[in-house]
């Protein structure tokens, strides 16, 4: 079977891109050619492309991989995008970026990208892990290694966010305006995160660059959402069927897809809300809206399925007790949020349910339990922490985090940017207080829940619940 390319007719319907390739220029910039991407933002822009057209060719970054530049290389650039529910599957070719390239083999085209005026936007998806954040302090994580070697050769980036600083400084020396850098990771106000790392990294660096970038920048918060599984070989395989292609980076989706983005940037950008992306003043209600309801009931049941020996989230909400925990906390958790313009909140819950429930797709509880010790605080902790303040119990917040310690404690090899420190929580035997070591990790737990003895027996009576086989 052929490999996928611009020279691919296919016999079966399958969306192509509906505008001239030969003739599209890069005007956005990003960081993290994963799935995601690739399956989200780059498809809001073949929307816009479609819609209105523009040079707005995305240049996608790999900051370690090398095969997925060499994959789209072989293709054309080209990928499909299979979009499976139960109302059956459709196949969509993207065609949106027009190159990809590796930090690793191409440091000097990417720095020189950073400084061409024709790159506009700077986008992000690199997961919370790469930004070396200090989850203590909430700003620059020196002792994270490509932090560390940024700060120490900032000339020469290895980390997002030395790249960043590297680009903009290099902007401000040949008199140029910025780039708009647009975060799209599951960071609260990640606009806004971002924007304090790149300055410290600048002040570090020189003053004068931290206060252009001040005051000259723009940082606008984003919101995204769709659920994006690992592809797998059987993945590719029902691509292959259905484009009569090899495709090596196909991916497969749900219908469902959101982004809502402050709409601060310093130049023209792409139409994306021709695939329905929303422009706000502030992104915050959607984004606490997203990250304590589906990405918090997306921990709990991660962490359930991985100690049950159930693989996908469909096999969790298969099982009629956990289907109702999950709903149960996510009703819970809409307690503490304020409205979000346009949303119906109980709907947005009914909806996720349906989304969790989806059979046709394979997201693996294994993939949403990795990295735990950044994830929790924003989707779990800091929710908690508003419940116990107005009253509430916070008792399915209680079992999320007890299911994720108990998780810790039997996974040795765990997926863990905290790796080390988790597994030195775990050893401890647990005795009377069995999560306290967990609450001690520097960092992790608000100090509001540190200090809160009733609601930490909560977690330990959880904790005992779930070792016993009562959960």
């Amino acid at each position: 079977m052929e490999r996928l390319s611009a020279a691919t007719r296919f016999a079966n319907p399958v969306a192509t891109p509906d505008y001239d390739r030969k003739a599209l220029k890069p005007g956005i910039l990003h960081f993290g050619l994963g799935a995601f991407h690739r399956a989200h933002q780059a498809v809001y822009n073949e929307a816009a492309l479609s819609q209105n057209f523009g040079d707005w060719g995305i240049v996608g970054v790999s900051l370690r991989s090398l095969d997925i530049v060499r994959d789209l290389r072989a293709q054309d650039q080209l990928y499909s995008v299979i979009t499976r529910s139960g109302a059956g599957d459709s196949a969509q070719v993207v065609g949106s970026i027009i190159r990809g390239i590796s930090a690793v083999e191409d440091r000097d085209e990417l720095l020189a990208l950073l400084v061409d005026p024709a790159i506009k936007i700077v986008t992000i998806t690199v997961t919370e892990k790469a930004y070396g954040l200090d989850p203590v302090t909430g700003g620059l994580d020196r002792n994270h290694p490509a932090v560390a070697a940024d700060l120490a050769n900032p000339t020469a980036p290895t980390g997002v966010i030395g790249y960043i600083v590297e680009g903009l400084a290099r902007r401000q020396q040949a008199g140029m305006e910025p780039f708009t850098v647009l975060c799209c990771d599951n960071l609260p106000s990640n606009g806004r995160v971002v924007r304090r790392l790149v300055l410290e990294m600048a002040e570090a660096r020189d003053p004068a660059l931290a206060g252009w970038i001040a005051e000259h920048g723009a940082f606008p918060s984003s919101m995204v959402d769709r659920i994006v599984p690992a592809a797998t070989d059987e993945g590719r395989a029902r691509a292959a069927q259905m484009l009569g292609a090899e495709d090596a980076l196909s991916l497969e989706t749900e219908p469902f897809m959101q982004w809502v983005i402050e709409d601060h940037f310093l130049s023209d950008r792409p139409a994306w809300e021709a695939a329905g992306a929303l422009f706000v003043d502030e992104v915050e209600p959607y984004e606490k809206m997203k990250l304590r309801l589906l990405n918090g009931a997306h921990s709990m049941i991660a962490y359930l399925g991985q100690l049950k020996g159930l693989e996908y989230v469909r096999d969790v909400m298969a099982v009629a007790e956990y289907r109702d925990l999950a709903r149960r906390h996510m009703k819970s958790a809409v307690k503490t949020l304020d409205p979000v313009p346009g949303i119906d909140l109980n709907r947005y819950i009914d909806q996720l349910i349906e989304r969790f429930e989806n059979p046709t797709i394979a997201h693996r509880t294994k993939q949403i339990a990795m990295d735990g010790s950044q994830k929790l605080p924003q989707r779990i902790f800091a929710g908690t922490v508003e419940a116990l303040k107005a009253g509430d119990e916070a008792d399915t917040s209680a079992l999320a985090t007890a299911l994720w310690i108990a998780y810790a404690k039997r996974t040795l090899d765990i997926d863990d940017p905290r790796r080390e420190e988790l597994r030195k929580a775990a050893a401890v035997p647990a005795g009377d207080d069995a999560s306290a070591a967990f609450f001690a990790v520097p960092g992790l737990f608000p100090q509001a829940l540190i200090d809160n003895r009733a609601w930490r027996d909560r977690v330990n009576g959880k904790l005992a619940d779930i070792e016993a086989g009562r959960i």
